[in-house]
């Protein structure tokens, strides 16, 4: 039992993470009694939250600081499965019904109304800025000299994994929101398209990788590996593969998702008419005027 609760100890506690990880789940569980939540979408929330947790607030984090390959199961969980298993659930309704109206719409609304702060949003919001964000902050965290700093320093540790909850909460948010377009973000083709780029430069870097025969990560070595009886070539070739293969399938997942509610958003009509669709209106519309 004391080991099992020294597994739950944070290796690195933050306030303002749990501040956050407890606000969004009381939030969710405030919501899901004031609206009705299927079972289903409360279920995969719960798993994707706790496993946003886990990566976390655990022993984890000691595991993905001294072992290269569970770090890369680490980033898998915080920027893509744990993201995505909370974004398939849809919570933004739910969410939104445990802030409640009246909070909504004395605090909320005028800060998104705020000119810097509607700046800030149009641009994150744009689809090519949040792929763009999505893969490049992958590589970006895993160059090698960046690596280096990023593990000897807590504080930058610590901001790359908040870097990647958001990121990976953000991307999945407009990917898999199942609404037409307006007031979804992204027109459903692009939700389909984009996953699909974003995983081009993971799966490029995982390849390399899990085929590469220079440790390129000396790092954990000199800090001391967790797992004593796996080689660094070793581990980074499974780190690699890691990257390569599920975490880049989880995009192809997303993608099939993204088509699901194309198809059904296409069979309730909730589509808006496609340019060629409108111009044979106009057309149509022209000759009955013109006979």
């Amino acid at each position: 039992m004391s080991a099992l609760l020294h597994w739950f100890q944070p290796w690195y506690p933050s306030f303002p993470m749990a501040v956050f990880l407890l606000g969004g789940a009381l939030l969710y569980l405030r919501g899901s009694l004031r609206r009705r939540t299927s079972w289903w979408k409360q279920m995969w929330f719960w798993l994707g939250w706790s496993l946003i947790y886990l990566g976390l607030q655990t022993q984890w984090d000691y595991y993905a600081e001294h072992q290269f390959f569970i770090h890369m199961l680490q980033q898998m969980a915080l920027h893509d499965l744990g993201p995505l298993l909370v974004m398939f659930a849809w919570p933004v309704p739910t969410w939104r019904a445990g802030i409640g109206a009246g909070v909504r719409s004395r605090w909320l609304v005028p800060l998104m109304r705020w000119a810097p702060m509607r700046g800030m949003t149009n641009f994150m919001l744009n689809a090519w800025v949040a792929a763009a964000m999505f893969s490049g902050l992958v590589v970006f965290w895993l160059v090698p000299v960046i690596h280096v700093g990023v593990m000897l320093n807590t504080p930058l540790y610590q901001f790359m994994n908040w870097s990647m909850v958001f990121d990976g909460l953000l991307f999945w948010w407009l990917m898999l929101d199942p609404r037409p377009a307006p007031p979804a973000h992204l027109r459903p083709g692009l939700r389909i398209v984009l996953p699909i780029l974003a995983m081009i430069p993971q799966m490029v870097l995982g390849a390399v990788l899990a085929l590469n025969s220079t440790d390129w990560y000396p790092i954990y070595s000199l800090c001391g590996r967790a797992l004593s009886g796996i080689s660094p070539l070793t581990d980074q070739h499974l780190g690699g593969l890691i990257l390569w293969i599920p975490a880049s399938g989880l995009n192809v997942v997303a993608a099939m998702v993204a088509l699901r509610n194309w198809m059904r958003l296409s069979d309730r009509e909730r589509l808006p008419p496609s340019r060629r669709q409108v111009q044979a209106q106009r057309h149509a519309a022209h000759s009955r005027a013109v006979g």
